[in-house]
């Protein structure tokens, strides 16, 4: 019997974090279909193909900066007068450059024919129709070379890149006006607990607004997939099942929150399991325990706890990565960077800890991580207040300033 044949059949083993992560990107399948949308709208999309420059950017040697294009031959001379025999604008090829003479040229104005250097109009003096020279300049100084920016056969951008603002640029430069791009993950959303009522509704004794259903909403729609919003499902276990097998042909994953333990008012998992297979359930961490993983039907399944910090911070070290990997995205889980414990850990944790911090860069080196002062799973407030996730591996004694494992909240949601 397997690690995880014997967690779910004993409930005494739990899966570690890393063992975790990779079982679910090992099962996760890219999205097949792919989209060609325009320039406009790819922002935050994810590339389908390679992107192979189509130019040379720039397409022409040109001027890096306003003053005169010359033949650096004719700067011998400190202190040089040269007749001004043509303008050159942006946008506006000149004629080759007559020895001798100089162009008054502007930025990003096409090179003349002849010309190999630009002095810049701080270093010149005008008088009439000539220009003074006044310090030597050597070939190529202020002029871009053609193709200093990019070479035509080059590869810009692979696939699996997610489009940001600077590689819409790049491809506008490129004169690209479609994209390919993967079709947008559609995921179907599902809250439990009959003690959920939607904000905006009055709350009756024992009732809590749903805040999970909300945060991983604007999750999902962070890195753009298509939401099935299934809604609140009644606590019954037909109820769930129906569910189930509505989302499970119209969506790629289904994405549930509460339900997963072991209550007697729990039907998530038993629901899947009827219906298909749980892979993986129960994690050797803190906050986000019981998380399930498996199959409705042919559909993954993402099964994560009910309270709000560890439905959230579940999400972004599992759900996240598994999404990632559908997308078809080159990176499925970001790397960390490395920050201080303030305050040291004297007795070994029995499951390592996902603590809600706020980072400290007044200090040389490192930044030190300074933690929300109430870590319950209830607390969604220490999410909103802290800057990241601070890993504290369990089984180990740490002194004050051990250096361990921090992610954004920036990193762990783009």
């Amino acid at each position: 019997m397997s690690a995880l044949d014997c967690c779910v059949a004993s409930g005494d083993v739990l899966v570690g974090v890393d063992e975790a992560r990779t079982k679910l990107l090992n099962a996760a399948t890219t999205v097949a279909d792919i989209e060609h949308v325009p320039l406009s709208t790819a922002l935050g999309r994810v590339l389908a193909e390679d992107v192979i420059s189509p130019l040379d950017v720039p397409g022409h040697d040109n001027s890096a900066m306003d003053g005169y294009a010359i033949r650096s031959v004719d700067s011998a001379e400190d202190g040089c007068s040269l007749p001004i025999s043509q303008r050159i604008a942006a946008g506006h090829p000149g004629g080759e450059l007559a020895p001798g003479s100089a162009a008054r040229i502007f930025t990003g104005a096409p090179m003349p024919a002849g010309a190999d250097a630009v002095v810049m109009q701080e270093d010149c003096l005008v008088d009439g129709e000539n220009v003074r020279i006044t310090r030597q300049v050597s070939a190529g100084q202020n002029v871009r070379p053609r193709a200093n920016d990019i070479a035509s056969g080059d590869c810009v951008l692979l696939a699996g890149a997610k489009l940001i603002p600077q590689s819409v640029g790049l491809l506008a430069s490129l004169g690209v006006a479609e994209v390919p791009v993967r079709r947008p993950v559609r995921v179907a959303l599902l809250n439990t607990g009959d003690e959920i009522v939607e904000p905006g509704e009055p709350l009756r004794q024992g009732q809590i607004y749903n805040s999970n259903r909300y945060t991983l909403m604007a999750a999902l729609q962070c890195v753009g997939c298509e939401i099935i919003d299934l809604g609140q499902v009644e606590d019954t276990f037909q109820a769930t099942r129906a569910a189930l097998l509505h989302a499970a042909p119209q969506a790629d994953l289904i994405l549930s929150s509460g339900g997963v333990s072991v209550g007697e008012e729990d039907y998530i998992k038993n629901a899947v399991e009827t219906e298909g297979e749980i892979d993986l359930w129960r994690v050797r961490m803190k906050p986000g325990k019981p998380l399930a993983f498996g199959r409705v039907r042919d559909t993954p399944f993402i099964g994560l706890p009910g309270n709000p910090v560890s439905a959230f911070v579940t999400f972004c070290l599992f759900g996240m990565p598994f999404l990632r990997a559908m997308q078809g995205r080159n990176e499925t889980f970001p790397h960390p960077i490395g920050a201080h414990l303030m305050r040291g850990v004297d007795k070994p944790l029995k499951r390592c800890e996902f603590i809600r911090v706020r980072l400290d860069h007044s200090a040389k080196g490192l930044p030190v991580a300074q933690a929300f002062p109430r870590q319950g799973s209830d607390v969604l407030a220490s999410t909103v207040w802290a800057s990241g996730l601070l890993e504290i591996p369990d089984g180990v004694s740490l002194k004050a300033g051990s250096t361990l494992n921090y992610w954004s909240f920036e990193s762990l949601l783009s």
